[in-house]
């Protein structure tokens, strides 16, 4: 972990006072066939989970559960903000938690994930605020505290389309073709795809722009495939020093570029597909795709470089806990010789160019995006695993 990264409620402080000097249904019973037991970890999530819903209303529980057969839900997750392209999140917001709810959201995801995927979510949460404090769009009315959440709810902050003859927006966006989006922390939605269980699975969702975590679990086993993260920005300069929002990045990208120092000419020669930047293939909405291996495969490199490869792929997947990230290395380590490394775009740096691994059981893009300068600062990212798509593998969900 980044060790200059400070926790959010610190840095946005420092931050906003900076822009400011200066400007659903209930669960059904999932198909599955007989479910192993739970282990320890998993018996945590639960209780936490329910620890969680314990604390909401009731109107709050029915916005927040869907059935595990609800394939609209489970795939309904967006890297754009709320009111964005396809971006139309149900459950409950953030912002309409209390201080007691979220800390028990939170202690949740701290079951689920590790602490430094706990930091990240903080992180590009965090970063949002910064974007929402940051953007020159047009603020609309405070909608009224239902308690509830509503994606048809106005916003608290958007930012409205250009009127014609506008000029373009940051981001090269020709005017009048900027949706009215909503950026902030307080637009990031929690929801259930069935109901918390250590016999029957089901799916935690949390996220908002530049986050989709899908924790599917079942008995004693969690997969995070399909999720998305990334952030912007992920690092931002105040009074001369640089600060980390989300604190992942900098380690996947740093990692990668090592990896690609270690090449030899014809190693490289196969891992750098392209000079020209790629962008996510297996992004939102993209689910069943195939991806064919290219780049790279781990047959190709010494033990040393193969050692270094599983480290990459480590940072990547680390956001999950331990107990389950051990797990899935053991399979990926297994399946080292079949799993490829790819590089698309300048080979100069760290953090511009995009990268890909792809293996029998595990598929990692890292995804710059150019349109606001830094396209270090800009990620997409994504994480599938091929063989169990929102634990496809473990249950007969089709």
């Amino acid at each position: 972990m980044n060790k200059h990264w400070l926790f959010p409620g610190m840095l946005v402080t420092v931050l906003l006072g900076a822009v400011a000097a200066q400007t659903g249904s209930p669960a059904l019973a999932a198909p599955v066939a007989a479910v192993p037991a739970a282990d320890t970890q998993t018996k945590k999530i639960v209780a936490a989970a329910n620890a969680f819903l314990a604390t909401l209303t009731a109107a709050q529980k029915k916005a927040v559960l869907f059935a595990f057969t609800d394939s609209t839900q489970r795939k309904n997750w967006s890297n754009f903000p709320l009111g964005g392209p396809g971006a139309n999140r149900k459950g409950v917001r953030w912002g309409e938690l209390s201080a007691t709810q979220r800390a028990a959201l939170m202690t949740l995801l701290g079951t689920v994930l590790s602490e430094s995927g706990v930091n990240m979510v903080k992180g590009q949460m965090l970063a949002d605020d910064l974007i929402r404090a940051t953007d020159q769009g047009v603020p609309a009315a405070q909608p009224a505290a239902s308690g509830v959440s509503a994606a048809s709810t106005a916003p608290a902050s958007t930012t409205a389309a250009p009127s014609a003859g506008q000029a373009a927006p940051a981001g090269g966006l020709p005017a009048g073709s900027r949706p009215a989006v909503s950026f902030g922390s307080e637009y990031y939605f929690v929801s259930f795809v069935g109901t918390p269980s250590s016999s029957s699975p089901w799916t935690l969702q949390f996220g908002g722009h530049h986050l989709a975590i899908n924790a599917t679990v079942v008995g004693p086993n969690v997969t995070l495939s399909p999720s998305l993260t990334g952030g912007e920005p992920v690092k931002v300069t105040f009074n001369g020093k640089t600060y980390t929002l989300v604190p992942n990045v900098p380690v996947e990208a740093q990692a990668a570029y090592a990896l690609l120092q270690t090449l030899s000419a014809a190693q490289k020669a196969k891992a750098v597909v392209s000079t020209t930047r790629g962008d996510l293939v297996l992004g939102p909405g993209q689910d069943g795709k195939v991806l064919q291996p290219e780049g790279l495969p781990g047959s190709a490199m010494t033990a040393a470089q193969k050692t270094q490869f599983l480290a990459l792929i480590k940072d990547r997947l680390g956001i999950l806990n331990a107990d389950d990230l051990a797990a899935k290395m053991t399979t990926i380590t297994q399946n080292i010789d079949k799993t490829y490394f790819a590089w698309f775009g300048p080979t100069s740096s760290a953090g511009a160019a995009y990268h890909r691994v792809t293996g029998p059981s595990v598929i990692i893009e890292f995804a710059p995006q150019a349109n606001d300068g830094d396209p270090a600062n800009h990620l997409h990212n994504m994480y599938r695993d091929p063989t169990n798509e929102y634990g496809a593998g473990w249950t007969s969900l089709k």
